[in-house]
């Protein structure tokens, strides 16, 4: 399931009402809660401050809250739009400022919902990923050939070591790139696996 990255802000206007949507992680009730007192505070005259969040692998805790608005058009539609965003371990604050002109029931259930669906659209995500981790020993002629080889190949350097020869320990989401290698490398290289690590990466849109 798709993660944010990082807090994200989006904001749109209907009917002269303006919608600021904040998403942040969060990991625990009390992350969730701390953060909507910390956007309540930031926004001290706004008419009104509705969030939602779903906690947990498999959302396991999910609460919505409509903040003065009529009840069930502001929180429970921001709720299902990370429902189906199938997002987890996030918290949504929807700021409104009234423009002076009624929306009803149903334009509420609307704003609220295509605030939190269009700051999750634009919003940087992760997910997580199965990658394979590796140790390559190579000669020191090979550094430019293998360097674009690993680039070019959707592969994470983490570690780079200069010596007798040089040492690269890289992860990447494919496991058959060791032919490939030695190909390049004439069979000089030694590869070795060290194993599969899940990791989140951002989701490019």
């Amino acid at each position: 399931m798709p993660r944010l990255k990082e807090e994200f802000m989006n904001e749109f206007e209907i009917e002269k009402s303006r919608f600021i949507c904040y998403l942040n992680r969060a990991f625990n009730e009390e992350e969730a809660k701390a953060y909507i007192l910390r956007i309540k505070k930031l926004h001290p005259n706004a008419t009104h401050h509705c969030s939602a969040f779903l906690i947990g692998e498999h959302s396991e805790l999910q609460r919505s809250n409509d903040d003065g608005e009529p009840s069930g058009t502001a929180g429970v539609p921001m709720l299902e739009s990370l429902r189906m965003n199938k997002m987890n371990d996030i918290v949504a604050v929807v700021v409104r400022y009234f423009g002076g002109i009624k929306l009803g029931a149903g334009g509420l259930i609307r704003a609220y919902s295509k605030s939190v669906s269009e700051a999750i659209k634009l919003a940087p995500l992760t997910d997580k990923v199965l990658t394979y981790k590796y140790s390559l020993t190579f000669s020191y002629d090979l550094i430019g050939k293998l360097d674009y080889f690993l680039a070019h190949h959707d592969t994470e350097i983490l570690n780079k070591v200069y010596d007798e020869r040089v040492t690269y320990v890289y992860r990447s989401r494919s496991d058959d790139l060791n032919d490939a290698i030695q190909e390049i490398a004439s069979g000089s290289a030694e590869i070795i696996f060290l194993g599969e690590e899940i990791v989140e990466q951002e989701i490019i849109k």
